[in-house]
């Protein structure tokens, strides 16, 4: 149930003391955008609509299939690649990735983020680059752009090779290890599943160009129908998602909007926008958002598989639905519309116009 205005207006107005408070000051620091549902206003319709969504169970791929006979390996790459072709998203069991690393990176992962939100801005307890902690949405200009969330967005050669500093960086680099490997085999029988080389991605998708995001999802108390993250696709070729059992994910498929419904032991794979321009729109990047919580918490962690930013995106197959492209002019196209816009544009900004 949304909270009244006097309420609202009564938490906006207490004060935040950073030094203790884990969360991010959402209501002090965008208090403006709150302010115009004052006096009775009504709740902007985007905001009404996200909790009459219908649950739906993405398609789940045995991935222990890959190491029997031919038929069920040959049948389990299939089912990766309908898939890819008709959602755009499936999760994925028996991925190589042990529950025990997941669940050791959960407790790590809600550790960190239960540290004052003063000392998360200035994070500096691993390798870490400057800028990683990330919350909310700087260039939010309304509610619908702005996301109840915060996370730290690391490269993987962070990640790689520090030894084990403390629990937290020991964890994360077996974990990156593991989806990595997991990234790499996926990409490949996709590329094998279109008749086409995997070299690629070997060459261009390396630790300097991963990365690793963990995300956590604050309870909006104010007005649960916030976005968590607002609607977007993925900027890379694919993401992997490992989320907990809160729930909030949601995706467009047949251009209606579903609730994923949560699977602590399965892996959730997504196509980006790269993969699609590569494979000429045959996989699909749908969009997809989180949808905030008023009760509780969410985390998760996701792993993007991005190539270097000199890599030329074009794809094999004739005639092309967009112009080739480097990923360094994609990501700063992005950027711009972002900036000017409030929003992304994508892959529209890309397509091949016919004459």
């Amino acid at each position: 149930m949304v909270a009244s205005v006097k309420d609202s207006e009564h938490l906006m107005d207490q004060p935040v003391r950073m030094e203790e408070s884990p969360d991010p000051p959402f209501e002090k620091t965008y208090k403006n955008l709150f302010n115009g549902l004052t006096g009775g206003a009504p709740l902007p319709k985007n905001l009404l609509e996200l909790s009459a969504v219908e649950e739906c169970e993405l398609p789940l791929i045995d991935l222990s299939q890959l190491n029997l006979g031919d038929s069920e390996r040959q049948t389990c790459k299939k089912q990766i690649s309908r898939a890819s072709r008709e959602w755009g998203f499936f999760q994925v069991i028996n991925h190589g990735i042990s529950l025990d690393v997941l669940e050791k990176l959960r407790e790590e992962q809600v550790k960190l983020f239960k540290k004052p939100f003063n000392e998360k801005i200035n994070y500096k307890d691993l390798n870490f680059s400057a800028g990683s902690y990330r919350w909310g949405t700087p260039s939010a200009t309304s509610l619908k752009q702005l996301s109840w969330s915060e996370a730290f967005h690391v490269s993987l050669s962070d990640v790689l090779g520090t030894g084990g500093l403390d629990s937290l960086s020991s964890i994360m680099e077996q974990f990156a290890v593991m989806v990595s490997e997991l990234s790499q085999q996926l990409v490949d029988i996709l590329a094998e599943e279109m008749g086409q080389k995997s070299g690629f991605f070997k060459e261009t998708c390396l630790p300097n160009t991963c990365y690793l995001r963990l995300n956590r999802y604050p309870r909006c108390p104010i007005y649960p129908q916030m976005f968590g993250i607002m609607p977007h696709t993925d900027s890379d070729f694919i993401t992997v998602l490992h989320q907990d059992h809160i729930g909030g994910l949601q995706l467009v498929k047949d251009g209606k909007w579903f609730t994923v419904k949560p699977n602590q032991e399965a892996l959730i794979i997504n196509i980006g926008d790269l993969f699609q321009a590569w494979s000429n729109n045959v996989y699909k990047s749908v969009e997809h958002r989180v949808v905030a919580n008023p009760l509780s918490d969410r985390f998760s962690i996701a792993y993007f598989f991005c190539p270097s930013y000199e890599t030329v995106i074009k794809s094999g197959e004739e005639p092309c639905v967009y112009r080739s492209f480097s990923f360094g002019e994609y990501r700063k196209q992005v950027q711009e519309d972002v900036k000017i816009l409030g929003h992304k544009i994508g892959l529209p900004r890309f397509l091949v116009r016919s004459h």
